[in-house]
């Protein structure tokens, strides 16, 4: 009867995994040997590890990640310019506590999203925030947030992102509100949070796509002075793939 109340009491207070891990104690006499403190702790880590498997669950689906990628299955193999010692400082996320940026660029294919939602999937897993977009997207978002009013509940949520990951930047010339926009985010992330930002152009070009010299001074500087710079080079990584799929294929028939 008493273990019963417990039990009742410990899912009023939304303790779940705390109730499974103490009946695994009551129905097993594996435990019976341990001291109190001993499967008392074993109670506190599994309510803990729950918790934490929550958290981080929520963190990713908040964080809108394009692909399912982890820093682990990161290829290094192919060639591609892909320095491993910058992803492994990177994996570490002091990177984010540090408030720094990240800088990937490259041709189409090289991989430059999966490593991207890889980097945002480990900062999630890590405990920071995170939130993925493609920049056309995140332009169009920001001007309807505008129009609609909402633009400051938005502009909150990003402040309050620990890490932005802007894909795609660059894909065709900005116009004088996206730019606007844009700086308007940076600016107010200066300092207070990192972004990560994916971009078919080198850093060289992103002046012209930018356009205005004034804006796009300023962009730049709060953007790029204190990032990590990662240039990934070489023919496609879905195009090596396909070719080894349908050679694959050949051999098989």
């Amino acid at each position: 009867m008493l273990n019963q109340q417990t039990i009742e009491k410990l899912y009023a207070m939304k303790l779940n995994a705390m109730v499974e891990a103490f009946k695994e104690q009551m129905d097993s006499t594996d435990f019976s040997e341990l001291a109190f403190h001993e499967r008392f702790g074993l109670l506190v880590d599994r309510q803990w590890a729950w918790k934490e498997d929550r958290r981080m669950q929520r963190l990713l689906k908040n964080a809108k990640l394009k692909i399912n990628a982890c820093v682990e299955d990161i290829d290094y193999r192919s060639p591609r310019g892909l320095d491993k010692s910058v992803i492994m400082n990177l994996i570490s996320c002091d990177w984010i506590r540090k408030h720094q940026n990240v800088i990937i660029t490259g041709a189409t294919g090289v991989g430059k999203t999966f490593i991207a939602c890889a980097l945002a999937n480990k900062a999630c897993r890590e405990g920071f925030t995170a939130f993925y977009a493609r920049a056309p997207r995140f332009y169009y978002d920001l001007a309807i947030a505008k129009a609609d009013g909402s633009y400051p509940k938005f502009f909150s949520k990003l402040a309050k992102t620990q890490l932005l990951v802007l894909d795609d930047l660059g894909v065709s010339p900005m116009t004088d509100s996206e730019r606007r926009n844009l700086l308007e985010v940076i600016e107010d992330r200066n300092g207070s949070g990192s972004t990560l930002v994916a971009s078919q152009l080198p850093i060289e070009k992103w002046f012209e796509i930018i356009g205005e010299p004034t804006i796009a001074d300023a962009i730049l500087d709060r953007l790029v002075h204190n990032a990590h710079k990662i240039n990934l080079k070489g023919e496609s990584m879905r195009k090596r793939r396909s070719l080894l799929t349908n050679n694959n294929d050949c051999v098989n028939n």
